[in-house]
């Protein structure tokens, strides 16, 4: 079977806008991807090596992931593990559906390997997700590997109304994830970042294990950190969360900054306003990654992503003190190949490196 039908790297995806070619590849991964056929072909052709690693006291089969914002409404769940990834995370979803922010909103710089995106958390909303997830568990469509879920605030809330906002949505999808991301570090929505501030913070998560405390099963909550934040400031974050019982960070969200663009391609693409992700992203990550890893002694999870792409980058960010990975925009420009490929790689980088496992890697250059 040929893969142009969904190859998001072949020259006729690159011939449409960004947002419109996102829409194909989802449309052609939840037609095929979803059905036994399919995922027995995607799964031939992209199976993934076992490299197992035990975090959140669940087993991976490997560290590496799907990011936030490919799978916005949680439409193709069954197709990454055929494709390899170890986990998946939906989302961002809001409380109320949204529309997003006026179109064009995504755009991609080839030279960089870069996406800027401004889309705005748009998505049904969680309880419209809530219902295609239960409709998916009673059809049997839901997958064997682990299910992230990513929270934003709805953009008609005012921050003084978040910590409902983001209680309400994690309530409604409770049942329907693994683990929860909350994400106030998103550069898209406007004075979302400003719940980073202490007081903010603190009235979100505190409500939130307000709803973790109703609940019969314990579920890991993660936070993601922003690389446009001071060393100071992710400090600040990191202690108030751990004080409130958060189980794990994400290292990082997408920059509000841009590299000096290489062309008229990536000058035109990062004239726009929106959050970058992909390789220029890559070196602040593992900035952040390090950071958080030293702030936590090591003792709480960290999943890296942000311009991993290769599995040097890959290795990079697990002995910065990343435990599980996550990739977007390699997907875009590599294809699905690539997650296959930097797992064999980080498989020959732990028995290079005489190590018996993955985890005996997480933080190694700290030691």
């Amino acid at each position: 079977m040929g893969l142009a039908w969904w190859t998001f790297a072949n020259p006729a995806l690159r011939m449409v806008d960004s947002e419109t070619a996102h829409s194909l590849s989802i449309r052609a991964l939840r037609g095929i991807g979803e059905s036994q056929t399919g995922q027995y072909v995607l799964n031939g052709l992209y199976k993934s090596p076992e490299l197992p690693i035990e975090v959140f006291d669940r087993l991976f089969h490997h560290p590496l992931g799907l990011a936030a914002g490919f799978d916005k409404g949680a439409e193709a769940l069954l197709a990454w593990p055929a494709i390899g990834f170890s986990w998946s995370e939906y989302g961002g979803i809001t409380r109320y559906p949204q529309d997003g922010n006026p179109k064009p909103r995504m755009f991609r710089a080839n030279k960089h390997r870069a996406l800027i995106n401004r889309m705005g958390f748009n998505n049904p909303g969680a309880s419209e997700v809530r219902d295609r997830l239960i409709a998916r568990k009673s059809s049997d469509k839901w997958p064997k590997t682990p299910v992230a879920a990513n929270i934003g605030r709805s953009k008609k809330v005012p921050n003084e109304h978040a910590a409902d906002d983001y209680s309400s949505s994690l309530d409604i999808l409770w049942d329907y994830a693994d683990m929860f991301v909350m994400n106030i570090s998103s550069p898209n929505t406007p004075g979302l970042r400003e719940l980073q501030v202490e007081d903010n913070l603190r009235q979100i998560l505190s409500a939130c294990n307000e709803i973790r405390t109703k609940k019969d099963v314990e579920k890991p909550i993660l936070l993601k950190l922003s690389p446009d934040s001071t060393e100071e400031q992710i400090s600040d974050v990191i202690s108030t969360s751990i004080d409130l019982g958060i189980n794990g960070f994400v290292a990082t969200n997408t920059t509000i900054k841009r590299p000096i663009p290489r062309g008229t391609n990536a000058r035109k693409a990062f004239s726009n306003d929106g959050g970058l992700s992909g390789r220029p992203l890559h070196s602040r990550a593992l900035e952040v990654i390090s950071h958080t890893f030293e702030e936590t002694n090591g003792k709480f999870p960290i999943v890296g992503v942000g311009g991993i792409d290769s599995s040097s980058s890959a290795w990079e960010a697990v002995i910065s003190g990343a435990s599980l990975l996550q990739l977007y925009s390699a997907l875009v420009f590599n294809g699905p190949s690539v997650v296959s490929s930097i797992v064999k790689g980080l498989r020959s980088r732990v028995k290079e490196s005489g190590f018996s496992s993955i985890a005996e890697a997480v933080g190694y250059k700290h030691i």
